[in-house]
Formats: structure tokens, C-alpha cells, sequence
């Protein structure tokens, strides 16, 4: 399997992963407690983490479809470092715990970068 198709993967994994088991199976409380910081309702919170999560299915469905396209690799630089410094901002003590955006959002985006890299070539 080559790097290329690693990337794809493990990006499109991580949206999936993410949108569907800490959003959609389960709400995780990081997931409340970010919500809630931003000054949403409990019940509105649950709502807008649920909806968060079927977009992060769906992103992920669509850059495993057209993981080639720059305009989807700059996308999901973008997305992923939004949510970094939504992260920061509202819940910077989530920085430096274990299994942390910084160490999941950078090497996703580092990926990215590689499959930008890769479009150019060719």
C-alpha cells in the first residue's frame, strides 16, 4: 500500500471515528463541555454535537471519495485547524491531556499536506 493510500485512510478514518462514536453513538463529555462552554443548553448542546457528527461522517465519506482534489485537502487543513484553535479558545486545559487535538489535528493535517503535495505532481 502506498503512502498516498495510507494518508486517505487514516484522514478519512479519523473523521468517520470521530464523527460517529464520541458524537453519534455516544455524546463524550469533552464533547458536552466544549458545547456547553460555547454557552449552549444541555439539550441544544447534545442537538448541534449530534449534527456536528453526521458532518463529520459525511466529510469523511467525501475525502475518501475525492481524497485527490486539492480544494478537499485545503479544506480539511482549514476544518482541522479551526477546530485546534475552537479547542484552545473554549477549552485550552484539553491541550495538554492525553489523546489531544494537537496530537490528533497536526499529523492529519501534516497528511494533508503530503496529499497536496502528491496532486501537484501528477
Amino acid at each position: 500500500m502506498s503512502s498516498i493510500q495510507i494518508a486517505r485512510y487514516v484522514i478519512s478514518f479519523a473523521w468517520l471515528y470521530h464523527g460517529i462514536f464520541p458524537k453519534l453513538v455516544h455524546v463524550a463529555p469533552i464533547e458536552q463541555l466544549i458545547m456547553s462552554s460555547a454557552g449552549f443548553p444541555d439539550d441544544i448542546s447534545t442537538l448541534i454535537t449530534k449534527i456536528a457528527g453526521v458532518g463529520e461522517v459525511m466529510f469523511g465519506v467525501l475525502f475518501f471519495m475525492f481524497y485527490k482534489y486539492k480544494a478537499m485537502n485545503i479544506l480539511n487543513i482549514i476544518a482541522l485547524t479551526l477546530l485546534l484553535i475552537a479547542v484552545a479558545v473554549m477549552q485550552p486545559q484539553l491541550l495538554i491531556e492525553a489523546f489531544n487535538p494537537v496530537t490528533t489535528n497536526i499529523p492529519l493535517i501534516a497528511f494533508s499536506y503530503l496529499l497536496l503535495k502528491d496532486s501537484q505532481r501528477g
